[in-house]
């Protein structure tokens, strides 16, 4: 199958009100966060969600998809610092290896409140984290359950401090392709993940579908992840989240040029 048939998606249920019923159109390759910018820039799949904080690393190769992204606009509820202490108080913070937006996030949140804590990188196991620091970061469905089964811990939500700080919502992912794609099939990959998502917010018996698949698959009631899909994590790249997104390359990433955005036609 060509890779021009396949779109990446994060491996997290994050982006299941756009992907879930794409499988019948594209061959879908999840993976971490991380892992999928190397997909894209190594041609495995055509499009792909890739953290904002790597477009900025390789924005020369790269274009965004306009309309799509992985966005909140106040607490995100799955990009947490978890703690046995306060932030305050913290020596060290174990920092996952599947991440890079939220990582350049939380070293810019501490820059922010004159913290200097040591980081070690580890892989995003809770229990193993915390034996090792006083804090640990998650990410994806990690943090929705460590935060569920772990209600004693210090919990900061990165997503909610970005916009207590800076005003913005904060874009955590961004849909990017090779700029050397064909813009007529991204086109086509971009309309199809829209519609799916613009079904999964229109379609009252499909969203109920993909909210109940997506909790048998966590393990959380339905309530809680409605609440995830339509408060805390959205897929829709708006005009203030597009600032929040230019705001973050520029004083996160320090990413000085202009985003490459895909054109409507080829």
């Amino acid at each position: 199958m060509s890779w021009e048939s396949v779109l990446g998606r994060v491996a997290f249920a994050n982006c299941d009100p756009i992907f879930d019923g794409l499988e019948k159109k594209w061959k879908i390759l999840p993976a971490p966060p991380a892992w999928l910018t190397g997909h894209l820039l190594r041609r495995d799949c055509l499009t792909a969600p890739i953290p904002a904080a790597d477009y900025a690393k390789h924005s020369d190769e790269l274009l965004l998809l306009p309309n799509l992204g992985i966005v909140s606009k106040g607490d995100v509820g799955s990009v947490i610092l978890f703690g046995t202490r306060s932030i305050n108080q913290m020596r060290d913070i174990a920092l996952p290896s599947d991440s890079s937006t939220s990582r350049a996030l939380l070293q810019w949140f501490l820059k922010e409140k004159n913290l200097d804590p040591k980081f070690y990188e580890m892989g995003p196991d809770l229990t193993a984290m915390l034996e090792k620091s006083d804090g640990a970061l998650l990410i994806g469905d990690r943090a929705l359950i460590a935060a569920k089964d772990n209600p004693e811990l210090v919990k900061l939500d990165l997503g909610s401090e970005w916009t207590k700080i800076t005003g913005f919502p904060m874009v955590f992912g961004v849909f990017a392709a090779r700029k050397d794609s064909s813009f007529s099939k991204l086109n086509v990959a971009r309309n199809d993940m829209v519609n799916q998502y613009n079904r999964f917010l229109e379609d009252s018996s499909w969203k109920q579908a993909v909210i109940s698949r997506t909790s048998s698959k966590l393990g959380f009631s339905e309530s809680r992840i409605s609440e995830y899909f339509t408060v805390e994590v959205q897929n829709k790249l708006d005009d203030d989240s597009k600032e929040g997104l230019v705001h973050f390359l520029k004083v996160v990433c320090d990413m000085q040029d202009d985003i490459t955005w895909l054109p409507n036609n080829e």
